[in-house]
């Protein structure tokens, strides 16, 4: 059985360790924190990542901690509707679409490790320094002096990996967008029906606000977590450190004309209980992941925007389908080949498609073509057939083709059966909801 090291115990990493003890073996994992705590803020989990959750036993345990997603909607900086979906189960899937906490999340991973794989199964305060392989294995070197053999090492060690660093020299730069985000939590009472992720504002001048809870009944009253994401364009640099707190002063006011009758998007802002800056970062698409016995997972391989929910989910994929092909086949290096091979191409496409904005694309769209100002019918300015294609398209490309598309990938009759799929079409749940919001704007 193959002796296999994981540099990164995060999430991407303790998935990874999961997925191979399904398959008979025992990885070790390496985290360069001396301590692992529930850093971040919050996450979301689609369709296919929930999938991936459930395969490895763990989605009572998920459900427990996360907030299962409803609707998905998305309105101009004045608060009109221009496009709404619903989510997960709601929509047709199998599998629920769920709002998370990541801290919280790697955390419900890592005790699944210890449990499963022992207490012995994770080493930290072990940061790589380096590596070398030949044709029998590989052996890795940490700052503390120490080296251990291995036969396969997987950098799974993120954004700034060491591991990518030493594979690929040329690849250390991030590829900054202009974009800073704050991102913060708020405690508040529920809105809508306590499953919603609203996508708001003008990402041309005033700036995009993403909200949704991710967790429930935080202060035993019924409250819940509310995480959000503020992004605006033209912003210098700011540190790539994800734990800089800052105030949320700059842009407490930012959404004070986006009317909503459900909820205040300028409160939860000035109400925030912790906000940080950090700047919309990516890495290039790299060319190559795997090299002999040495391969690359989550973002240390493919680093993206994280818009559409697809980075972290991601990386759940790649765990499988890595475990996998060390199961199925005898040599290490064709493993990790054929994981590539898998892989790559995919996960590159959705780096690209992140950069041009994903499907928060529509707001822009809906910005330009009423010149920023409000509108009598959304239909003269954005048809919602034209809307459909683009989260169609979307949804294609990040391979959870939607329940109710018949496109060019076929119509998924395990998901729906034939009077259902008529209903879907037509589209009587959500497209009622937009009617009515757009017949009072």
């Amino acid at each position: 059985m193959l002796n296999i090291a994981i540099i990164g115990a995060g999430p991407g990493g303790l998935a990874l360790a999961l997925r191979l003890h399904q398959k008979g073996f025992r990885p070790t994992i390496y985290e360069a924190a001396p301590e692992l705590k529930p850093l971040g803020v919050g996450v979301d989990i689609k369709v296919y990542g929930t999938k991936e959750i459930t395969e490895m036993g763990l989605l009572e345990e998920f459900r427990a901690i996360s907030v299962e997603a409803i609707d998905s909607l998305f309105f101009t900086r004045y608060g009109q509707m221009i496009y709404g979906e619903k989510c997960g189960k709601h929509m047709g899937y199998p599998h629920e679409q769920r709002f998370v906490h990541r801290g919280t999340l790697q955390m419900m991973l890592y005790d699944a490790v210890l449990k499963r794989l022992g207490p012995d199964s994770v080493k930290l305060g072990a940061r790589c320094a380096g590596f070398e392989q030949d044709e029998n294995g590989v052996t890795v070197h940490f700052e503390a002096a120490q080296s251990v053999r291995h036969d396969v090492l997987v950098g799974a060690d993120g954004i700034k990996s060491a591991v990518r660093d030493q594979l690929i020299p040329g690849s250390r730069g991030s590829h900054y967008s202009g974009i800073a985000m704050w991102r913060g939590v708020t405690v508040m009472k529920p809105y809508r029906n306590g499953g919603t992720i609203l996508h708001l504002g003008d990402p041309i001048a005033q700036g995009s606000m993403i909200v949704y809870p991710i967790a429930n009944n935080v202060d035993g009253e019924g409250s819940q977590l509310i995480n959000w994401v503020v992004e605006q364009n033209g912003q210098p640099k700011s540190l790539e450190d994800w734990n800089q707190r800052v105030s949320p002063d700059e842009i407490a006011h930012n959404f004070d004309e986006c009317k909503l009758d459900f909820v205040n998007p300028g409160e939860i802002i000035r109400n925030a209980r912790e906000v940080y800056l950090y700047p919309l970062i990516d890495r290039d698409p790299l060319d190559q992941w795997s090299f002999g016995r040495v391969t690359l997972t989550g973002d240390a391989a493919h680093a993206m925007y994280p818009r559409g929910g697809n980075g972290l989910c991601q990386a759940l994929v790649d765990a499988r389908v890595l475990a996998e092909k060390l199961a199925e086949m005898q040599d290490p290096v064709a493993a990790l080949a054929a994981y590539e091979g898998a892989r790559r191409e995919f996960a590159n496409r959705l780096v690209i498609a992140n950069r041009g904005e994903g499907p928060e694309v529509v707001r822009r769209i809906v910005e330009e073509r009423s010149g920023g100002k409000p509108f009598d019918d959304i239909e003269t300015i954005f048809p919602i057939a034209e809307c459909e294609k683009i989260f169609l398209e979307y949804h294609r490309m990040a391979g959870m083709q939607r329940p109710d598309d018949a496109g060019p990938l076929g119509f998924r009759e395990s998901f729906f059966d034939e009077g259902r799929a008529q209903k879907a079409n037509v589209g009587t749940d959500i497209a009622g909801a937009r009617g009515a919001a757009r017949t009072a704007g």
